[in-house]
């Protein structure tokens, strides 16, 4: 047989495939590796580097989270909520959630080092056990919480006409829905939405002042009574969390009734809205009022401001 001599373009076809071949078994190497990730019991922080965690925990933590990592204002920091919640995740996950959402009144504060230093006390708590190199940045996309059962469930949709899983805490849906809205209606209390001024786009554009200005006077309060009316379900919502990492009580009969009366003044709010009755606002007023009091006061108004550090606080 006449051997060709190989020309140009078959000597680049050939280097062509063994590159991509080269590509795929590197491609295939990659994510063997992204799979061996150490586990946390490997001793992944130090003794020392979790010491100075402990200084930064006590003064910044300790007031929301217990001094045990029990939990009181905000979540625990051990046990099995806390594991479920970063089942399988990188240590990353936890880091960058203290960096950049801690402490949660003055958020973005903590360094990038002081964050690891709480990620590592923080794994002291869970008796997960110090090895001799400090935790680093570069480490902790490597490092994975393990697996616990109550996150291995598989999630599953909702049955038609029942409330979707939950997506934020209690503290958060209330944040993002029941406080602004509320307070749009409270407003009436100091100003007549008919001498408000028409829409006007400021400059420079934002998109949040141009929208504050779409939907002015009588419409923003017709939209939030609608919202609240419309919303008010969704604090009934099973599996629903409180911030301190508790379930909500959303089976409890106190509950359900006051979610029921801030249906009904919702309800009423969005009728006096839309006969622009601006006196009839100051019951309605008083109406909300009560109807967000009665909750408050015996699932969050106690030992604090945003909440106390009772067994049955729900915040």
């Amino acid at each position: 047989m006449r051997l060709v001599p190989a020309g140009s373009s078959t000597i680049r076809y050939a280097i062509g495939s063994a590159c991509c071949a080269f590509v795929i078994v590197a491609a295939f190497s990659i994510a063997g590796d992204a799979r061996q990730l150490r586990p946390l019991t490997a001793g992944v922080y130090s003794a020392e580097q979790a010491t100075r965690g402990e200084e930064l925990y006590q003064a910044e933590c300790a007031s929301c989270h217990g001094m045990e990592f029990e939990g009181s204002i905000g979540p625990p920091m051990v046990g099995d909520a806390f594991m479920a919640n970063y089942s399988e995740r990188p240590l990353t996950t936890l880091v960058d959630k203290i960096q950049n959402t801690m402490p949660f009144q003055s958020a973005g504060t903590l360094s990038r080092e002081q964050s690891i230093d709480l990620a590592a006390y923080i794994l002291q708590g869970g008796e997960f056990p110090a090895g001799q190199a400090e935790l680093s940045d570069a480490q902790l996309a490597q490092i994975a919480f393990p697996l616990t059962e109550a996150a291995a469930a598989p999630v599953t949709s909702a049955a038609p006409g029942s409330l979707p899983p939950p997506e934020g805490n209690l503290a958060e849906l209330m944040r993002a829905i029941a406080f602004p809205n509320a307070n749009i209606i409270f407003n009436l209390q100091l100003r007549n939405p008919s001498d408000e001024p028409t829409m006007s786009v400021g400059r420079p554009f934002d998109y949040r002042q141009w929208g504050s200005t779409i939907y002015p006077g009588w419409m923003a309060v017709d939209q939030a009574a609608i919202a609240l009316a419309e919303t008010a379900a969704l604090f009934l919502t099973p599996g629903r969390t409180c911030q301190n990492g508790r379930l909500a009580p959303v089976d409890r009969a106190d509950w359900i009734q006051a979610v029921e009366d801030l249906v009904d003044v919702s309800k009423a709010a969005h009728e006096a809205s839309k006969a622009r009755d601006f006196e009839a606002f100051v019951d309605i007023s008083d109406r909300l009022n009560e109807a967000c009091d009665s909750c408050h006061r015996v699932y969050r108004d106690t030992d604090g401001v945003e909440g106390g550090i009772g067994g049955d606080r729900c915040l």
